[in-house]
């Protein structure tokens, strides 16, 4: 166990003082989600919004089922509690709640922020047997094949408060599940700025990775990141290069496999049949995104299904990258089309290529242009400090219809 992980079925813990009552603190927040491995958003989010809620003054608690993240809660000043709350197992769900009740009450918790499904069905009902109130922030559309899977997602438009990541998503909620628009509050996940500033990123860290991947000096370079899946579109992209005809380019997919070898094998043998092997390359999973950007001169999406949101698209314009997305979803609120990137119609590998050619001619002030606004669009919309600071406003509202004051 990490040494930071708090075990609520063990002694109580240091937070806790010799009466057996929660430290005091003007608010207790408490996010729930499975776990806190890997990279993807919910993981992500829980960490930011646990630094920007310590920075508030506040009590930032955290319950998964563990994971590498958890390092990352005590630097941002929050507590992590150990429960299994990644299980689907109905038993476990059920146990799941009096676990919560318990956790909530011995930690005076004032809200509850559920992030995923499985945890958000047993913090819902712990909520009712405690009083806490109980919020939501829909990551994704999810699965929806019939009406048992309908059920279970449901849960997550439920909340006092229920967060959209995308206006998109908030359709979303409201189509498919007859969410109330006064209850749901669009917050765009957040670019850490800091991080992903031209400024920050080094040359040296930027060579290490061209020379990691066997990048050639002269040669632009075309960059579709993403897990190797195949509604992330690898397949629309690599058809598309070959229809763009350029030999002069390099174009990388970033991305795991995740053990998805026959996918990945699909792909090169596309590669070859295409005759891309010197012009088209699979690297792995990498952990230096801005570098990675960096290299880059053009950033795709070529995401069939909808993103929910789209990060690659703002990370790369954060660094002032040119961007090309499919014309849905949330890359339609992150690109302003021919002023800030390109929206092509989703699949069309034609129009994909045309784009590219767009891109790849820009002259070095039609670039520049681009990049400016692309930095300054994400800076004043789409920053880590906004997502933070209206994720803040939202607990703030249902603290005081719950009668807690807390002028946030």
């Amino acid at each position: 166990m990490n040494h930071n992980t708090i075990n609520p079925f063990a002694k109580r813990s240091a937070s806790i003082d010799a009466s057996g009552a929660a430290s005091d603190a003007p608010v207790t927040i408490l996010q729930v989600l499975p776990a806190l491995g890997g990279s993807g958003g919910v993981e992500r989010g829980t960490v930011e919004i646990a630094g920007c809620i310590s920075k508030q003054g506040w009590r930032s608690l955290v319950a998964s089922n563990g994971g590498e993240r958890v390092y990352q809660l005590q630097r941002a000043g929050a507590e992590h509690f150990l429960l299994p709350l990644h299980s689907k197992n109905p038993l476990i769900m059920y146990a799941n709640i009096t676990r919560l009740e318990r956790l909530i009450r011995e930690q005076n918790v004032d809200i509850v922020h559920a992030r995923s499904r499985a945890p958000a069905w047993s913090a819902y009902f712990a909520c009712k047997r405690t009083g806490a109130a109980f919020i939501t922030t829909f990551h994704g559309t999810y699965g929806a094949g019939n009406a048992m899977k309908r059920a279970y997602n449901a849960i997550m438009a439920k909340g006092e408060r229920v967060i959209a990541i995308s206006a998109f998503i908030a359709g979303h909620l409201k189509q498919q599940y007859g969410a109330a628009s006064d209850a749901i509050r669009v917050i765009h996940r957040g670019v850490d700025i800091e991080t992903f500033d031209q400024a920050k990123v080094s040359a040296e860290r930027v060579v290490h990775l061209a020379q990691s991947w066997r990048l050639e000096d002269g040669y632009p370079v075309v960059m579709l990141p993403g897990r190797l899946t195949r509604w992330k579109g690898q397949t629309i992209f690599i058809e598309a290069v070959a229809k763009l005809g350029r030999a002069d380019i390099r174009c990388v997919l970033v991305g795991s496999d995740q053990g998805r070898s026959g996918y990945r094998k699909e792909l090169e043998r596309l590669i070859d049949r295409n005759g891309l092997n010197s012009v088209v390359r699979i690297v792995d999973h990498c952990e230096d995104m801005p570098a990675a950007y960096m290299l880059a001169d053009v950033v795709v999406s070529a995401s069939t299904d909808p993103e929910a949101f789209g990060r690659i698209v703002t990370e790369a314009q954060a660094l002032g990258r040119l961007v090309v997305a499919p014309d849905h979803g949330g890359a339609r609120e992150t690109i302003i089309e021919g002023q800030t990137g390109w929206l092509v119609p989703p699949g069309d590998t034609a129009a994909l290529a045309d784009a590219l050619r767009t891109a790849l001619n820009l002259s070095d002030t039609e670039r520049q242009a681009f990049a400016e606004r692309a930095v300054e669009t994400v800076r004043q919309n789409f920053s880590k400090d906004a997502m933070c600071a209206k994720t803040l406003r939202v607990y703030a509202e249902v603290l005081a219809d719950h009668g807690k004051d807390v002028g946030a």
